[in-house]
């Protein structure tokens, strides 16, 4: 079955998750019980290395046991960080930069007198902590259909983005809000708060995408930028989104004249090398 494979030019860790990582990696080699509230970031290959390495991920402030405490890039909400400081626990923050701006503007918003939307899946631990900022006022949602069945929406309405959403998806869900009823007699605030890597990363994989006649988007089914990278792929190409080598399918190759690899942002390079290995031993049978 052979095949040319191609690899997107900007895959795996981001800088912010990078940076969370060497952090994290850093504090377990002097101390030993080392907690993150939530996983550092979704994927089970790394969090699996983590644990390995004496890191544990606990879900709620009520579950630290130790003495530190690591929060996620993904950050987290300032009631949450209250809470930690309350039992005297040490906080090592590494929320990602672009989160905290999106944090910040969400906050500045909410100051402003403004009732803060957030473009994003309400159930993303990045998400409910934007929502943390703003002191109850504010909702996450993807469908402007949604928020006209939600009552008793003022007129001020700020709009930022989950971080890693598809940049024409939020404009897309903006010029809806502006043509719809809620918009009608309303003030309308909008901040960019999408990731400037996570936008690039999109960019080089649906190029490369375009080229391919099969794409795999190596990362966690749980994570966020990786389902948008691999829903972006399939809108021009056969994708299968992998968590390791082991989950790819030498059937799926079978005519195949072109195979793209891309990864999500929290998709180690040790499990991209592995992918690259394997698809390369087949494109050889």
């Amino acid at each position: 079955m052979p095949f040319q494979l191609l690899t997107a030019s900007n895959m795996g860790f981001c800088q912010g998750v990078r940076r969370a990582i060497e952090r994290v990696t850093q504090v377990a080699r002097r101390e030993t019980g080392v907690e993150t509230l939530g996983a550092l970031v979704h994927n089970r290959e790394v969090q699996s290395r983590l644990e390995h390495s004496g890191v544990k991920a606990v879900d709620s402030v009520e579950d630290i046991t130790g003495e530190t405490v690591v929060i996620s890039a993904h950050g987290v909400s300032p009631a949450a960080v209250d809470a930690i400081k309350a039992r005297g626990i040490n906080i090592i923050d590494t929320t990602c930069p672009y989160v905290s701006r999106a944090q910040q503007a969400a906050l500045k918003l909410h100051e402003a007198g403004f009732f803060v939307i957030v473009f994003g899946d309400a159930s993303h631990v990045e998400v409910k902590g934007i929502l943390g900022w703003v002191g109850g006022e504010g909702i996450a949602t993807v469908s402007v259909a949604e928020l006209n069945k939600t009552t008793g929406l003022p007129v001020k309405l700020g709009i930022v983005s989950q971080t890693t959403q598809i940049p024409s998806r939020f404009a897309s869900f903006v010029a809806d809000l502006i043509s719809s009823d809620l918009f009608r007699d309303a003030e309308l605030r909008i901040v960019d708060t999408i990731c400037h890597d996570s936008r690039r990363r999109q960019m080089e994989t649906l190029e490369m995408a375009k080229q391919c006649d099969l794409v795999f988007v190596i990362g966690g089914r749980h994570s966020a930028n990786t389902r948008h990278l691999k829903e972006m792929c399939a809108a021009v190409a056969d994708t299968r989104l992998i968590e390791t080598a082991d989950e790819i399918d030498p059937s799926a190759l079978e005519g195949k004249h072109k195979v793209g690899v891309t990864a999500g942002a929290s998709t180690d390079d040790e499990t991209i090398q592995q992918v690259i290995n394997r698809l390369t031993r087949l494109a050889c049978i």
